[in-house]
């Protein structure tokens, strides 16, 4: 079994400033609540919000001015680049990519991605089991979920590899349309599986990036 660990609370605030500067709440050139104003909204202490607005000043989204005020920089190059690697789950032709197709078939859904796709706990999905090789070595295991009933007269279930990313698969197939994805990291302890396809010692964690692929109406199509 993978254990999720929760992140501190001074990341999932973190988190929750960075939704709001891509949502347009933080607006690039503004500044940000003050300290106190963020301990009165959030209810979590100085030390917490201090720690959060220096790990999001770390990674980009703000910076300090003259002054101590703290600014509002915007979406970094580094996040685009890690949306990048998750829109690679959607786009990625298997039969064309370094590496290799592990297994397909149906499997009760993960708790943490049962959730994301608005599923039961146990229900039903179909797995798509990808492992990215590179110059041989295993780099990133892909694991894609996808209701049962979205699966129906597509591709997905079979053990072939896909000539064309799911999303251009999906859309031909079952004329759904991919709007935006979102993205949940966590560090976790890998399954027994996980841990022999990518090579791991025991007890080493993995970051486990979970990407959810949803449609104009915020629907769920696809967990990676």
């Amino acid at each position: 079994m993978a254990y999720e660990v929760e992140a501190p609370k001074y990341v999932r605030l973190a988190q929750t400033i960075q939704r709001r500067i891509e949502d347009g709440t933080y607006a690039p050139g503004t500044r940000v609540p003050s300290e106190n104003q963020l301990v009165q909204a959030f209810g979590m202490s100085r030390p917490t919000v201090v720690r959060a607005l220096e790990l999001l000043k770390r990674d980009g989204w703000l910076e300090s001015r003259q002054g101590y005020e703290t600014i509002v920089r915007g979406r970094p190059a580094v996040v685009e680049e890690k949306d990048r690697r998750g829109l690679e789950a959607l786009t990625r032709d298997e039969s064309r990519s370094p590496g290799r197709l592990v297994d397909v078939g149906e499997e009760a859904v993960p708790a943490r991605v049962a959730s994301a796709l608005g599923l039961p706990t146990n229900a039903k999905t179909v797995r798509r089991r990808f492992l990215v090789e590179e110059d041989g070595e295993a780099v990133e295991l892909v694991s894609s979920y996808f209701p049962v009933g979205l699966v129906e007269g597509t591709d997905l279930a079979g053990d072939d590899a896909l000539t064309a990313g799911v999303r251009e698969h999906l859309e031909a197939r079952k004329k759904v349309r991919f709007d935006h994805v979102t993205q949940r990291v966590s560090a976790r302890l890998p399954d027994v599986t996980e841990a022999e396809l990518l090579g791991l010692p025991e007890g080493v964690p993995v970051l486990s990036v979970l990407v959810i692929a949803c449609d104009a109406s915020g629907q769920a199509l696809q967990g990676s």
